[in-house]
């Protein structure tokens, strides 16, 4: 599971209170496969919506197909950047300023 909140509904708390052998795993913030996702929309953005003038939905609509149909001649998958130590750092501080936050 991601941190987003659909795993906290009533719902889904009754689903694992009926199946204690059950547990949900998460993923680090920014680690599930939609950020990937949202980062080929923000490149999108910047290197072609942003500054961009559309007269209509239709042109629009050509510019974000021409610009997927560029970037698929050569596409390539998007890279971590951060090595495991670093991100296990992160999670150690982040663990150390909640473990002890009175909640």
């Amino acid at each position: 599971m991601d941190n987003y909140a659909t795993h906290k509904t009533d719902r889904v708390r009754r689903w694992f209170a009926k199946r204690p052998r059950s547990h949900g795993r998460f993923t680090p913030t920014g680690a599930s496969w939609i950020n990937q996702v949202e980062r080929f929309f923000s490149e999108l953005t910047t290197k072609r919506l942003r500054r961009g003038v559309f007269k209509s939905v239709p042109a629009l609509e050509r510019a974000i197909n021409d610009y997927v149909a560029q970037h698929n001649r050569n596409a390539k998958p998007f890279v971590w950047t951060a090595d495991a130590d670093l991100i296990l750092d992160r999670v150690r501080r982040k663990c150390e300023r909640t473990s002890n936050s009175g909640h």
